[in-house]
């Protein structure tokens, strides 16, 4: 939907609203016109239903508003005498039209100063859940998110297990596109297990300016672009689609800005040609064969070696296959007088890997050697040829094209290139990209695969864990005391804030019982 197509919308909304309210209008003492004035007639029926004019605000927020709409119609009714639980049902199921019935057909009174107060129980608590949901889902969609960590490809920094606070407003909170959709829910809706929202009408792309830009190593939570691949071991098969707000939430490091050149050489990030230094809580984690004389104990490899379990054993030639150890891990464990030999598993320079981004053989990358490669700038100008067009086919066709509501097509002819039938030789980029990988280089899915993040495809930033859940440790063990309330950047090991946590919210409760304890008296 373009702005042109919401703005039609929004006019076709208001002379709906018109015509099935302005009689009511009169009624309360108002002029019939002012029911037909955009935003304005808004304002003045939260003054004819008894309710602040700020409440207009959230008529106009994407999400918010359907469930704001059911709440203005019923009360709409019921400012008019209309407070039966059929008229309740009736103005809710019709979505509103119920009130042209009584516009038109009905002789009613206007209440002035209709109580707000519900009549019933079930009334209280329908208002007091009504206006949680509202309140959550501003903070959800514009503030601070949940997130869970699901894999183990930022091993180290962040853990299996992980519940995070993601922050909206660090890199600027990004509006809902999917106008229609299940409040604090992403693509499905649990239990249900089905579809969480309706594929049209879409809004355009709006973010509101952050305070912050995404620079390089920060960790990053983001709608992964490829969503869905429909088979993820093979990018080349093709995508299913999704909106661009209800693609899967991915986690990753960003490790390439705007305007960077990057290359991966032997699993490490070199950027503009200098290798890439990670912040010092993160661990970059390979893959490795140990080959020793006997079994290393387990609590040893996970205290010492800082080893989890994944990992197997071949106990008939006493070689362990460890999926993500940190070059730290391998030099203490080259020391053990159990390791006979320890092998990187390694991959050859120049060897094609076809589920390697841009699935083309031209580019003979594998996710060990990588690149080198432009990463877009808004702005920037890059020359077009036969040969980088694999590179930048879908940011074109897709990201600069779809889902900005522009009709972009890349043909080939020969060795020219065209755009839309034109000859295309060179292009500049609309909006800014990154580069996210995982610190767990031989096991993450992420942009050696599927390759460029629009930024309008960034959530947000995590700032904070405040649960840690271990499901292969037992009792109470399954909860890692130590990563509760700490945070996820900074310098050093994490700290952990839950103690001063409870120091307040122990002082919050007596302060609290004090305070009633002395009201009473």
């Amino acid at each position: 939907m373009t702005f042109t197509t919401l703005l039609l919308f929004i006019l076709i909304v208001q002379l709906i609203h018109f015509a099935g309210t302005w009689k009511l209008y009169t009624l309360a003492g108002r002029k019939a016109w002012e029911a037909l004035i955009p935003v304005y007639n808004a304002v003045v029926l939260m003054k004819v239903i008894n309710r602040s004019p700020w409440l207009t605000i959230l008529l106009f927020i994407p999400i918010v508003n359907l469930i704001m709409f059911p709440v203005v119609w019923v009360e709409t009714l019921r400012s008019f005498g209309k407070n039966s639980n059929l008229d309740t049902f009736l103005g809710v199921i019709t979505c509103g039209l119920y009130i042209y019935y009584i516009n038109y057909t009905q002789d009613v009174t206007y209440i002035k100063d209709r109580s707000l107060k519900p009549r019933t129980s079930a009334g209280e608590w329908t208002s007091s859940i009504l206006f949680a949901i509202v309140a959550a889902t501003i903070v959800h969609t514009y503030v601070m998110q949940p997130f869970t960590i699901p894999t183990s490809s930022l091993e180290k920094t962040l853990l299996v297990g992980d519940f995070l606070f993601v922050s909206k407003f660090h890199y600027g909170a990004r509006a809902p596109m999917t106008a229609v959709s299940f409040p604090m829910v992403h693509d499905t809706v649990p239990v249900l297990n089905k579809k969480s929202y309706f594929l049209d009408p879409q809004l355009p792309y709006f973010r509101i300016p952050g305070f912050q830009e995404i620079k390089r190593n920060d960790i990053v939570v983001f709608n992964w672009p490829t969503d869905t691949l429909i088979d993820i071991n093979n990018p080349a098969k093709g995508f299913k689609v999704k909106p661009l707000d209800k693609k899967s939430n991915y986690v990753k490091r960003c490790v390439g800005i705007p305007g960077d050149s990057l290359e991966v050489i032997d699993g490490y990030v070199f950027i503009n040609g200098k290798q890439n230094e990670i912040p010092e809580r993160a661990r970059l984690q390979f893959s490795y064969y140990v080959k020793t004389n006997g079994q290393l104990n387990p609590q040893l490899l996970k205290d010492r070696y800082d080893i989890t379990d994944r990992y197997n054993y071949n106990r008939e030639n006493g070689v362990y296959g460890f999926a993500a150890i940190s070059d730290e891990s391998v030099a203490l464990l080259k020391n053990n007088p159990k390791v006979i030999e320890v092998i990187k598993i390694e991959n050859e320079k120049g060897k094609w890997s076809p589920s390697v981004f841009p699935q083309d053989p031209r580019f003979p990358w594998n996710t060990k050697f990588f690149g080198p490669l432009y990463i877009p700038k808004q702005g920037a100008t890059i020359a077009i040829t036969i040969e980088n067009i694999p590179l930048y086919k879908r940011v074109i066709e897709v990201y600069e094209g779809s889902e900005l509501g522009i009709n972009n097509k890349i043909s080939q002819s020969g060795t020219q290139v065209f755009l839309n039938g034109s000859e295309l030789t060179e292009y500049t980029f609309l909006q800014d990209y990154y580069w996210m990988m995982g610190d767990n280089r031989d096991n993450s899915q992420d942009a050696r695969m599927w390759g460029f993040v629009p930024f309008n495809h960034v959530v947000g930033k995590p700032v904070f864990v405040w649960m840690s859940y271990d499901s292969n440790a037992q009792g109470w063990d399954k909860i890692r005391t130590e990563r509760l309330f700490t945070t996820v950047g900074g310098e050093g090991e994490p700290i952990s804030f839950f103690k001063y946590f409870l120091i307040l919210l122990g002082a919050w409760f007596i302060f609290d019982f004090f305070k009633k304890r002395k009201k009473k008296a």
